[in-house]
């Protein structure tokens, strides 16, 4: 069978213009290698290896038999879920929201989007703190926005000033994207932080797009703040997005919502209504058991996180050329090889963190997503969602072979 052509001239120019998901593609190619046989170990999706808790599996099951749940439901989602979501949220951070300012949608990615399409008109900037997760940038384009890169270091931990961001900040600034605990790096802004950015949202009337989808998954002496209880006035031009993939291990459910303002997620729930009307019945029961029960199963894999956390940090610095700060949150760490630009490696000389990710996949079968994807070369993200087993087989042949190179 001749496989079909493609013609991207066939493709609107808007939608031609999104990038594919770079940590999906580095996941894909790993488990094609893996399907022809070949040793695979993946660092590229972040997905916790573990299974769903059984409660919140059972809870689907009962669902799948209760014939309510064969049929359409509102579009903004369950009535019950989106009171279990308002109670959660005021358990988990503080903050005090009614049922009315959620929106249940097909996962984290669908609450990003439909933020971003709900607040930006064409040419309306966003600040994204580079690096940044690879769908924020196509889902500002994808709404007509504009995406600025404000450009952080890891000898600032990964996070940005509020003097960088009002440098950044234009007359057609509409919004900052903040992720806290950071996808990909790991990084965990402080109090302080968080409520001088807030303030500073505030002062300009810049709405904020807050994604506290790693909310649970912080280490050591670290703390999640949610930036509108950080910056109480900031409720009325803050949107935060969330769901139950990161934290309860159902990132197949696709479960995800969105919080603010009853205005904006009115035309939220607007636009969903004819994009996909309500999310899966069945997923948003199981979700309604997970956000309604206890955290045990949570602090367990919060755990086994941690544990793999500080193996992966200790391992990969100790790599010539590798230089890894501490994630404090997410389960990644975002180590710098810019010091490995320019050597020769197996007789090629490394060109990018691009090139030289695709060099460690195809010589010791090490799936890492290159720093190019989040906006700053010259960095890996690796998670530490899989086994201990896996983890240290990895990194030790990411290790032998970068110590090749020179």
């Amino acid at each position: 069978m001749t496989v079909p052509h493609f013609d991207s001239r066939r493709v609107s120019l808007r939608i031609g213009a999104i990038a594919e998901s770079a940590t999906l593609a580095v996941d894909a190619k790993a488990k094609a290698k893996k399907a022809a046989g070949e040793d695979v170990v993946g660092f590229g999706a972040g997905e916790p290896d573990f299974a769903t808790p059984a409660a919140i599996v059972e809870a689907a099951v009962a669902a799948c038999s209760n014939p309510a749940n064969h049929r359409y439901t509102p579009a903004g989602g369950l009535p019950e879920l989106k009171h279990a979501i308002a109670e959660k949220t005021k358990r988990d951070s503080g903050y005090d929201v009614h049922a009315a300012q959620v929106l249940v949608t097909n996962g984290g990615k669908q609450a990003v989007y439909e933020a971003f399409a709900s607040l930006l008109d064409p040419g309306d900037e966003v600040l994204l703190p580079a690096p940044y997760w690879t769908t924020y940038p196509e889902a500002v384009k994808l709404a007509g926005g504009v995406p600025v890169d404000v450009v952080t270091t890891e000898e600032g931990g990964y996070l940005p000033t509020v003097a960088q961001l009002e440098a950044a900040r234009t007359d057609r600034t509409k919004v900052l994207l903040w992720c806290s605990p950071s996808n990909p790096t790991g990084a965990v802004a402080p109090p302080a932080l968080v409520e001088a950015i807030g303030s500073w949202a505030l002062e300009h009337g810049v709405w904020v797009v807050a994604d506290e989808i790693y909310e649970h998954l912080v280490y050591g002496d670290a703390e999640h703040v949610s930036m509108p209880v950080a910056c109480p006035d900031l409720a009325e031009q803050c949107v935060v997005v969330n769901g139950v993939a990161k934290t309860y291990a159902m990132t197949g459910w696709r479960v995800g919502w969105l919080i603010g303002p009853i205005d904006i997620v009115k035309a939220a729930t607007n636009l969903q209504s004819h994009a996909t009307s309500n999310v899966s019945n069945v997923a948003q029961r199981a979700a309604l058991a997970a956000v309604e029960g206890d955290l045990t199963a949570v602090a367990e894999m919060r755990a086994a996180f941690d544990r793999r956390r500080q193996t992966m940090v200790r391992m990969l610095n100790e790599i010539p050329g590798v230089e890894c700060p501490e994630p404090f949150g997410a389960f990644y760490c975002y180590p710098s090889v810019k010091a490995l630009i320019g050597k020769t490696l197996r007789g090629k000389t490394i060109e990018s963190s691009a090139q030289l990710a695709e060099l460690v996949l195809d010589e010791v079968g090490v799936a890492v997503v290159p720093g190019e994807a989040f906006g700053t070369p010259g960095y890996f993200r690796l998670s530490y969602a899989l086994g201990d087993d896996d983890l240290v087989k990895g990194v030790s042949r990411l290790g032998d072979l970068l110590r090749e190179a020179k």
